[in-house]
């Protein structure tokens, strides 16, 4: 019940402010002022006639609108401004005034938003958020995997599932690979967005971890290949929050519909390899895109062509070349180790930490973001990939490591390390790859001590053994304690004879 008369005599016969009127009656200054504007219009004075009670003195400064016959506001259907608010710049309050041009006597705003509201709320809750035509594209792998079965051996494997669901019109892809690896999930992201015809602006992973190096709530670390992914599609990687479902709701219903309607129906299938898997999942996709809502109308498909494919991003011209990136700090002799193959760099990077992108075919060395080197792939390993160029011109900056150096302090430990030393460096096309051995060898003394680094190298020496990994073992093994001349391969050991030897008459 208002308080009409209150505000009245508080205000008219007490003199109070609106401010000691709202305090005392706890109700706001506006709702008072408008009260008090109200009976000046009516033309009401205080004392107020007896006759007039409360019911009548709110109808009178009130009056009841008529109401308008429910024919003359023709309210749009909610199934249509669902989908319209889904296209680019689209609001409700858009919607509105186009309404109420058409139908002047229509709902107010604030009637009009209830109405729509109270619709929306009956929906699934992965329906309640609008997601704008082209906009996010949500990917993930589905729980449920599905077996592959080796014609020649019988052995079976689980092939991984991989879905992805546009916001706007829901339409799925989804296709099976060997494992959830980098390299699998890249290659499932090119194949979606080819049988999308188009890119997304925004694309919407979960926390997988070849997806998101290092998850954040507010700025999570992505790897660097994926990155590199959405820059070459032009578009944009932002991950869901941990543990919060509703950032990925749409491919988590994605999920559930491949599996109750893709991977359900092939169930009791035999696949013997990816390629009859993944036509089996094509055919039942189109199935699953074709079947129409059952709260909306159409299907995934025709949402699709009109939502979403018109407001997709082209397709750049040429494809994604996958590429893993990686970190390598260079060494004294200007080479990075990338997958036990050492290429070098430019001598000036001398200790510095570099980014390494590997293709197939090629090694790409960065520093702080510009390209320092390029070398064709090398599979052999241990072994080295230099260009002259990186080389230093008479060791200007690289004066302090020279091969005579090397040579000088290994002889301090004594002749048989010096001349162990002097070995591997010759045995190298350039001295400088020879560097990492030398110091992995010489650094063994703080390890183990100069008398057994020594013994090591004389039985290296005798053996012809000349590499660090073998006077590492060596030492670690003990036997630079055990005398040489027992084991040396210049003293022949004494035949044995037994009657199941042959000789050499044998053979005459």
């Amino acid at each position: 019940m208002r308080k009409i008369k209150e505000v009245l005599r508080l205000h008219c016969e007490k003199g109070l402010s609106t401010r000691q009127i709202a305090k005392s009656l706890d109700i706001s200054r506006s709702t008072i002022r408008d009260y008090l504007d109200r009976a000046e219009r009516a033309g009401l004075s205080w004392p107020l006639p007896s006759e007039l009670d409360e019911a009548s003195l709110e109808h009178q400064l009130f009056p009841s609108i008529h109401a308008i016959a429910q024919e003359k506001r023709q309210l749009p259907s909610p199934e249509f401004l669902h989908q319209e608010l889904k296209r680019k710049g689209v609001t409700l309050q858009l919607l509105w005034h186009e309404y109420k041009e058409k139908n002047p006597d229509g709902y107010q705003y604030s009637q009009f938003c209830r109405i729509y509201h109270q619709w929306a709320e009956k929906l699934d809750p992965c329906l309640r958020q609008v997601y704008g035509a082209g906009e996010k594209l949500f990917v993930d792998y589905a729980g449920q995997t599905m077996e592959i079965t080796d014609p020649e051996t019988g052995e079976i494997c689980e092939a991984q599932i991989f879905v992805a669901t546009l916001g706007a019109s829901n339409y799925t892809f989804a296709e099976a690979t060997r494992s959830q690896d980098l390299p699998s999930w890249i290659q499932s992201h090119v194949h979606c967005f080819e049988f999308f015809q188009g890119v997304t602006e925004i694309l919407t992973p979960d926390n997988l971890r070849d997806a998101v190096t290092r998850s954040c709530r507010y700025e999570p670390d992505l790897n660097a290949t994926y990155r590199e992914m959405a820059e070459h599609y032009g578009t944009v990687i932002i991950p869901a929050r941990v543990g919060k479902a509703r950032d990925k709701a749409k491919v988590e219903s994605g999920v559930l519909q491949v599996e109750r309607w893709v991977l359900a129906p092939l169930r009791h299938h035999t696949f013997f390899g990816l390629t009859d898997l993944n036509e089996a999942i094509a055919k039942q996709l189109e199935i699953l895109n074709n079947r129409p809502f059952e709260k909306l109308e159409g299907t995934r498909k025709s949402l699709f062509e009109t939502l979403d494919k018109p407001a997709l991003k082209p397709l750049p011209v040429h494809r994604f070349v996958f590429a893993e990136w990686s970190k390598a700090k260079v060494n004294i002799d200007y080479h990075i180790e990338v997958h036990r193959h050492y290429y070098s760099v430019p001598y000036q990077l001398i200790h510095e930490r570099l980014d390494v992108r590997l293709s197939d075919v090629t090694v790409e060395v960065f520093f702080k973001s510009r390209r320092v080197a390029l070398h064709r792939r090398s599979y052999l390993k241990g072994k080295h990939t230099t260009l002259h160029e990186h080389m230093p011109k008479a060791h200007q900056q690289h004066l302090q490591w020279t091969p005579s150096r090397m040579i000088r302090w290994a002889g301090q430990i004594g002749p048989h390390t010096q001349n162990l030393v002097s070995l591997i460096l010759e045995s190298r096309a350039h001295p400088e790859q020879g560097y990492r051995s030398c110091l992995g060898l010489l650094r063994l003394e703080k390890r183990y001590s100069t008398e057994r680094l020594e013994a090591a190298c004389a039985r290296a020496l005798a053996f012809k053994a000349y590499s660090y990994k073998n006077v590492e073992s060596i030492l670690k093994n003990g036997l630079d304690q055990q005398p040489l001349s027992a084991s040396s391969p210049q003293t022949p050991l004494p035949l044995l004879e037994h009657e199941n030897l042959r000789g050499r008459e044998y053979y005459q």
